[in-house]
């Protein structure tokens, strides 16, 4: 194909400024320190100007210092996008409002900063919903603007009327339903300190089609009115100087760390608390990055696909010092023979999460970095007065369960392409610094374990929600949001399937991602639990990809502007990473066709215990219970 070249395929987009990172605590919209940054910028007090509702929308996006917003226009939020037109906020065009979700999420993940879609009323507010869904288990500050029917005909089943204020109730952290054009200034900002401060999330606004279309005036900046929300952000210190006492004595401690940590910017002070004690680390799914894989104390990611010295360490444990994290089925397993012997820490920013799941010895409410550093302090003081505890027979212990079960995988027997083998080395080409966004399913949990994290902010994937389809658009809005970084998704034939439409948006935009499309011709981790536990039937999970190549990806890829290659043997695997990683004008797919039968292991089966770790099929770890 001819490759397009950047200036033709970004002829429209407009260049996104450069926008001052917000300073002080004068600016209510400026978040405290350790939580997604809300991007206010330093922007002057200005008086009021006559705009449209519309105006003053567009006026209030620019005052929050948004660079750049995913959307597509339709009637009822059509006045937006007349001065949208005229702005210095780039707007990009997706293809389906489900991708401009997920493109804010991917942003928001990416930067720390709060991701913005834009949808109109009815069908399209309500494709924003899995990703609203998806932004809100994962605790990910995006705001969804709607476009709603004008005053007059809300309740009237008008044309494109969707009650998403309803609808969103039970996946937003807030929503506004906006009844006057003169409280958008005010709405706006409320909107983007809710989703970035606390623990953050999404939050919707709603404004219906005449409340942008009335005269009104714009000032900013506004006065925040948001009675009773006042997140706690410094830890009590009784709770304190408990949790580094229990530290200071326990002889089987674990830091289970959760995705809170990386909200919070608290990966250093994280790396010092844990030096500092030499306790063991555990890393959720959605906390890769936050500690270093390659770290000594990582003894990898917990739960159902996790290592099996990180599903024993948390599980025959004495003491869990939970941080930013929630204690869900996923790891736990089932959750009254999860850590039997473990007296429980749980520090957490919402003080709903505490106490959940699991009982909780010694609850701590506050920012994640707060915390780590006021523990930092308190363990010291401990140590000081000779209070430290002796981990050598533990760490022996887990040593030995690295040693005898470390994460590997066999080589197909059919001589098919490994996907362990494609991803390991994509890694390992890519390196540490890219960053990898992973679709749902097997090519998620392969890249969650045979990719190494180093640093924060560079695994991105659907955590709470598992959303298939999410990997494309949030490559592309993380690309937006990092565009000097190496953005590959890890995508499976199923997922992609779902989104890859937004590979247009891509191209045409001049937004050059990489997709590593894991093609194994099946919805893989169904298949898998198929395999064990329905006896091999294996019901409507052939996609055709393989038999019948429908579609043919590279051709596909091809038709959406991009470049298409595929890699089918061993032999070709780093040849074909490498071809694309030189191609920096345009994006990348490549159709890696590898085994159907490969499986995730080690694993614990949904609803049983983590005692009942598999290490391999049909092969269970074994430990002597004097030493565990």
């Amino acid at each position: 194909m001819t490759r397009p070249t950047p200036e033709t395929l970004a002829h429209s987009a407009r260049r996104a400024r450069t926008v001052t990172e917000p300073t002080g605590d004068a600016d209510p919209t400026t978040p405290p320190r350790g939580t997604a940054a809300a991007a206010t910028p330093a922007v002057r007090p200005s008086g009021p100007v006559p705009v449209s509702g519309a105006g003053s929308l567009v006026r209030s996006l620019e005052a929050l210092g948004v660079d750049v917003v995913f959307g597509i226009p339709g009637g009822a939020i059509l006045p937006a996008y007349d001065p949208l037109y005229d702005s210095s906020v780039r707007h990009i065009l997706v293809r389906h409002e489900q991708g401009a979700g997920h493109a804010a999420t991917g942003y928001a993940q990416a930067t720390g900063r709060v991701g913005v879609c834009i949808a109109t009323s009815g069908p399209g507010a309500t494709n924003l919903v899995t990703p609203i869904a998806d932004a809100y288990m994962d605790s990910v500050p995006i705001v969804a603007i709607t476009g709603q029917v004008s005053r007059p005909m809300i309740g009237t089943d008008a044309f494109q009327e969707a009650d998403i204020q309803g609808i969103t109730l039970p996946i937003t952290k807030h929503n506004f339903l906006v009844q006057t054009a003169e409280e958008i200034p005010q709405v706006l900002a409320e909107a983007f300190h809710l989703a970035a401060t606390g623990r953050p999330g999404p939050v919707l606004v709603d404004i219906p089609k005449d409340v942008l279309q009335a005269a009104t005036t714009f000032s900013w900046p506004p006065t925040l009115d948001l009675p009773g929300y006042r997140p706690t952000l410094h830890p009590h210190g009784k709770q304190i100087r408990e949790a580094a006492r229990l530290m200071g004595g326990a002889r089987r401690p674990v830091l289970y760390v959760g995705g809170g940590v990386l909200k919070a910017g608290a990966s250093e002070p994280l790396l010092r608390l844990a030096e500092l004690t030499g306790i063991p680390v555990v890393t959720t799914l959605m906390a890769l990055g936050a500690f270093p894989d390659s770290h000594r104390q990582h003894l990898g990611m917990p739960g159902m696909h996790g290592t099996v010295a990180a599903v024993y360490g948390l599980q025959k444990a004495d003491l869990i010092v939970a941080l930013g994290a929630r204690f869900d089925d996923r790891v736990t397993g089932k959750l009254d023979s999860f850590a039997p012997d473990a007296t429980v820490v749980h520090a957490d920013i919402d003080p709903a999460e505490i106490g959940k799941n699991r009982h909780v010895d010694v609850p701590i409410v506050g920012d994640a970095r707060n915390v780590i550093d006021e523990l930092i302090a308190a363990v010291t003081t401990e140590q000081k007065a000779g209070r430290r505890a002796d981990l050598t027979d533990w760490w022996t212990q887990l040593d030995d369960l690295r040693e005898r079960y470390p994460l590997g995988y066999d080589e197909p027997a059919d001589g098919t392409l490994s996907p362990q083998y494609v991803i390991k080395r994509l890694g390992e080409i890519a390196g540490p610094e890219a960053i990898y966004v992973a679709g749902v399913g097997q090519h998620q949990m392969w890249a969650s374990q045979f990719i190494s994290y180093e640093k924060p902010g560079t695994w991105l994937n659907s955590g709470g929600l598992g959303t298939m389809g999410y990997a494309v658009p949030a490559a592309m809005g993380a690309k937006v949001g990092r565009p000097d970084a190496v953005v590959w998704a890890v995508d499976g034939d199923g997922c992609f399937q779902m989104t890859n439409q937004e590979l247009a948006t891509c191209a045409l935009e001049g937004i050059p991602v990489k997709i590593a499309l894991i093609n194994n011709g099946n919805l893989g981790m169904v298949r898998q639990w198929q395999t064990l536990f329905y006896e091999g039937r294996y019901s409507n999970t052939e996609l055709g990809t393989h038999k019948h190549r429908i579609p043919d990806f590279v051709k596909l890829a091809e038709a959406l502007g991009c470049i298409g290659l595929r890699c089918e043997n061993a032999a070709d695997v780093d040849k074909t990473i490498e071809a694309a990683m030189a191609i920096t004008d345009a994006p990348v797919v490549i159709d890696f066709v590898v085994g159907k039968d490969a499986m995730v292991w080690p694993m614990v089966a949904a609803g049983t215990s983590n005692d009942e770790i598999m290490f391999a099929r049909g092969v269970r770890p074994t430990f002597d219970e004097d030493d565990i």
